[in-house]
């Protein structure tokens, strides 16, 4: 069976000029603080992942499938609804965790929030480190 080459691979991009870019300055400010918080947890340098999502350090997978490639430990992306936060772990094991956090949504590894005044920013990073150390175990 022939390898699924992933589209959102990592590249050289600049992430600083790509947060940059983002219109809306409370935005940009979010990314930015998100940026600084998700260098502390992981101690990685972020990197562009595709042409919109920055990423943080990166562990090897193989579905069920038989597919398997790199993905990011974690990582975000301003998208024009929400900003979207991959947290690849799931949030299984993080249900008291999201019921202090405020107003988000989640879908199987992403919480999608408006903006960071809309949640507890002490809880996010919990929620960020607990994804973080998770995916650390079970890639190894």
């Amino acid at each position: 069976m022939a390898k699924a080459e992933l589209k959102t691979k990592v590249n050289k991009a600049s992430v600083e000029g790509f947060l940059n870019k983002v219109k809306d300055e409370a935005t940009r400010n979010d990314c930015f603080e998100i940026l600084k918080m998700m260098k502390q947890v992981t101690k990685e340098e972020p990197k562009m992942w595709g042409s919109s999502i920055v990423g943080f350090g990166s562990y090897h997978y193989k579905g069920k499938s038989g597919r398997e490639g790199d993905w990011m430990l974690t990582g975000f992306s301003p998208r024009k609804q929400n900003l979207t936060l991959y947290l690849m772990g799931g949030f299984d094991e993080q249900k008291d965790l999201l019921k202090k956090l405020g107003k988000y949504k989640t879908s199987v590894g992403c919480l999608y929030i408006k903006k960071l005044d809309d949640v507890d920013k002490k809880v996010l990073k919990e929620l960020v480190t607990a994804s973080v150390k998770r995916m650390k175990q079970l890639s190894q």
